[in-house]
């Protein structure tokens, strides 16, 4: 591609798409679209996938995730494909409107981070949890993640976990922590979601329980990058207050309208169709040429045996 179109809801520095190219040593001319190149002949030659025709704005991206690498790129495509054959629990066709999700607000923010990252934040101001609103939650996020690797460029993500007006303690109840490992498994594994920080705010005690759970579940690494905050005082240390929703002292638009604004967009006949594509980018394991994969990189599902994520 040779510039970013624009978006609905997501934003881009004028930047963007050099400054981010020429980390991975692609900013020359013609270097992305011979890495593209590469990976659409290794497809074509993928007897077990049963989609091979990604286009190539979302090779590159797979590319950019992968730090520039075509061979991890490689990897990833087929991560992802044996995911959606393994755990098709995860992987939905419904309506996310359809979800009983009231009483979460997610978003994705529009502007980028000043060092090109995407901002999510969550609010939960659930009193009551079911194992069903954990699945659900699941669900979203992969539609949330298949548009932005449809849509977006950037660095990776950083999280913020409003917990404030959440019931921990009915939280914790209902918390599966089996289910969480395979999701972040999916996430960070699968995906190749690159995660700057994960960063909960709450001023409950329980929130160090939450946390615990959390780290059992995602490598060293990204466990050290977990932090802990009482209000949004010490968020503002790593994100610019500017690009926060105003409630959360930004000038962006409040969380109620940009949630609104992404379950529209989530929620539309095109990305609907969009998402009912992707998910039959599944793997026939019969035709796979060694058996190897699935030990080595997934794992059985409900095990932690591979859950060490980078």
């Amino acid at each position: 591609m040779e510039v970013l179109k624009e978006d609905a809801i997501l934003e881009f520095p004028k930047d963007t798409l050099r400054v981010i190219r020429n980390t991975y040593e692609l900013d020359k001319p013609g270097v992305i679209d011979k890495a593209i190149d590469i990976l659409e002949l290794w497809l074509k030659k993928q007897d077990h996938f049963v989609k091979k025709d990604f286009s190539r704005e979302y090779l590159e991206r797979c590319i950019i995730r992968s730090k520039g690498s075509v061979e991890r790129s490689k990897e990833r495509l087929d991560k992802m494909c044996t995911a959606r054959t393994m755990m098709p629990e995860f992987f939905t066709n419904e309506n996310p409107k359809d979800f009983k999700l009231q009483f979460l607000h997610d978003v994705f923010l529009p502007k980028l981070t000043k060092d090109y990252y995407r901002v999510y934040i969550l609010k939960n101001f659930s009193q009551e949890f079911t194992s069903e609103f954990f699945t659900e939650c699941y669900k979203r996020m992969i539609c949330f993640v298949e548009y932005l690797f449809e849509h977006d460029y950037c660095y990776g993500v950083f999280v913020v976990l409003d917990l404030r007006e959440a019931n921990i303690m009915e939280f914790l109840k209902k918390f599966d922590v089996v289910q969480l490992g395979q999701f972040m498994n999916i996430m960070l594994k699968t995906y190749s979601l690159r995660v700057k920080g994960i960063h909960l705010v709450s001023t409950s005690k329980l929130i160090t329980t939450v946390v615990s759970l959390l780290k059992q579940v995602v490598s060293e690494k990204i466990a050290s990058r977990i932090g802990v905050h009482k209000d949004f005082n010490t968020i503002y240390e790593h994100v610019e207050k500017d690009i926060l929703p105003e409630e959360y002292g930004g000038k962006e638009l409040p969380m109620t309208e940009l949630h609104n604004k992404w379950l529209d967009m989530l929620s539309s006949k095109d990305f609907m169709e969009h998402i009912k594509n992707m998910n039959e980018a599944k793997t026939n394991e019969a035709l796979r040429r060694t058996d190897e994969f699935n030990e080595q990189y997934l794992g059985m599902p409900g095990t932690f045996r591979s859950l060490s994520v980078d």
